[in-house]
């Protein structure tokens, strides 16, 4: 773990369903902790059902912070989790415990303890035009569209991505196609003195996990829940709504699947999206894996990620 000057926290990070918030609790067992939110969907109020958010009882047992903070139709995005983290960071430090980023989000983490290249701004009325073209043609669309316009920046994105795809059209067209290029994301150093570590396990053993996951969600009344969301007369097209599960539902309720195919679906996307996670954090140049398995289950990571803040200085 390469030491810099500045404040010290760890991340805790990787690919969905390994067990992230297990291993908090259980380091929380073992050294004065905070949990700083990194998923971008649990931010997100009335959105339980299949966010995997934290339950009452783990909450009760270390403390976690950027949960619930917006409802569904408010914009969340790297930029402001931020500014949010940063200031948790220093409140967490002062009251003695370390502050530890737990999460799936890939960009949320990089643009804390990175940063990341300014972007140009939102355009509402060029977003409007690609979702009404999404509507009608599928979200293959505007992948292809992105493909021609910026084919590098297209091959690193998922043609279902909808969200970031449109992002990267708004900033290609913005001009600012700078910004999505490798290594112009973010900063090599940053404000932190991180101890990075990454969540793994065998994939196929993974994927069978999701696939009951998935099926959990769904029977604990992600369908229910999207009736209601609806119900409040939030926009189809939010994206909150184009998470994992609830496009899927909403479909559902547009009668365009029945249940069995979203959860099918749901599963599929959800296995292909750990794979995204897997590639993404692959990539960040200090992080080291910890397979969940081979180190004894969820409370060996917690014995094993103690340890390793113990000997780096990170905890005493």
């Amino acid at each position: 773990m390469e030491e810099s000057p500045g404040p010290r926290l760890a991340v805790i990070a990787g690919p969905t369903g390994v067990g992230k918030t297990a291993v908090a609790v259980a380091l929380a067992k073992r050294t004065p902790i905070e949990v700083i939110n990194a998923d971008s969907r649990q931010v997100y109020r009335g959105m339980d059902a299949a966010t995997g958010k934290p339950t009452l009882e783990e909450r009760g047992a270390v403390v976690h912070h950027l949960i619930d903070v917006v409802d569904p139709d408010e914009r969340y995005q790297a930029a402001r989790f931020r500014t949010d983290a940063a200031a948790l960071v220093e409140e967490i430090r002062a009251r003695g415990a370390l502050p530890v980023v737990v999460g799936g989000t890939g960009l949320y983490i990089r643009a804390l303890i990175r940063g990341l290249d300014p972007a140009p701004p939102a355009d509402p009325a060029f977003r409007r035009e690609l979702t009404a073209l999404a509507a009608r043609e599928g979200r293959t669309a505007l992948h292809r569209r992105l493909a021609r316009e910026a084919p590098a920046v297209a091959r690193r994105l998922h043609p279902n991505d909808e969200v970031r795809v449109v992002r990267a059209l708004e900033i290609v067209r913005a001009g600012g196609g700078a910004v999505l290029e490798p290594g112009r994301w973010w900063s090599e150093s940053g404000p932190y003195d991180v101890a990075y570590l990454g969540l793994t396990a065998d994939r196929a053993a993974l994927a069978g996990r999701l696939h009951a996951r998935a099926a959990a969600f769904v029977a604990a009344g992600l369908r229910a829940e999207v009736q209601a969301l609806l119900a409040r007369g939030y926009d189809l097209a939010l994206p909150s709504l184009s998470s994992i599960g609830y496009r899927e539902f909403v479909r559902v309720e547009r009668r365009e699947l029945t249940p069995e195919e979203a959860l099918r679906l749901m599963q599929r996307d959800t296995v292909r999206y750990a794979k995204r996670q897997w590639t993404w954090f692959a990539r960040e140049p200090r992080i080291e894996w910890i397979d969940v398995d081979r180190a004894g289950g969820i409370e060996g990571v917690g014995e094993t990620i103690a340890l390793k803040l113990k000997r780096g200085g990170w905890i005493e």
